[in-house]
């Protein structure tokens, strides 16, 4: 009984890990993602800190990256920068990437 038990715990703190990983990595994205952003909306630097913030926030809204294509796209169409949905969901998969070498290196 003790083996399973241990077995158990091994694979919830694994799990554990997992989640924390996978936040980690989709926050700097997000960070990553509005720092791209902010350069093409020609954002002052006090404005791209605010803005990093506010796409992480976006997150939350919903499960996926819906809600932060939507929001980049929304802020992108709305600071005349003529950027598709297209190039934002590949700047979401060249930012993932991006985000967990930066995590690795870290570690």
């Amino acid at each position: 009984m003790t083996d399973f038990t241990d077995r158990r715990k091994g694979e919830e703190a694994k799990y554990a890990m997992d989640e924390d990983t996978a936040f980690r990595v989709a926050a700097r994205r997000n960070r990553l993602l509005g720092e791209w952003a902010a350069g093409l909306m020609n954002l002052t630097p006090e404005e791209t800190e605010a803005y990093k913030k506010a796409v992480v926030q976006a997150d939350f809204e919903e499960a996926g990256d819906e809600d932060v294509i939507r929001k980049l796209l929304g802020d992108l169409t709305q600071a005349d920068c003529d950027v598709d949905e297209a190039t934002v969901r590949a700047q979401l998969a060249e930012k993932s990437v991006e985000a967990r070498r930066q995590l690795m290196s870290e570690s």
